[in-house]
């Protein structure tokens, strides 16, 4: 599955691949791939570009076009 928005939410930041990765601790190669879709996308990193990018991991994997991410879980 390749993942569009994740390439529409990192340029409208106007970021690069590299900077992206960098920031959830992967490499560029890796990021590329999951915003290709030729590789699967973890939960635990969609968690984190959703955290990174400040929307909902059904945003980006097209579930909703509601792009406000959900309220925080108190804990």
């Amino acid at each position: 599955m390749r993942y569009r928005r994740l390439q529409d939410l990192r340029e409208e930041q106007d970021w690069n691949q590299t900077y992206v990765a960098h920031c959830i601790h992967i490499s560029q190669r890796a990021y590329s791939h999951y915003e290709n879709g030729t590789r699967s996308l973890p939960t635990e990193i969609l968690s984190e570009l959703a955290d990174l990018y400040k929307t909902s991991t059904d945003y980006i994997i097209e579930r909703t076009d509601t792009k406000k991410p959900y309220p925080k879980k108190n804990t």
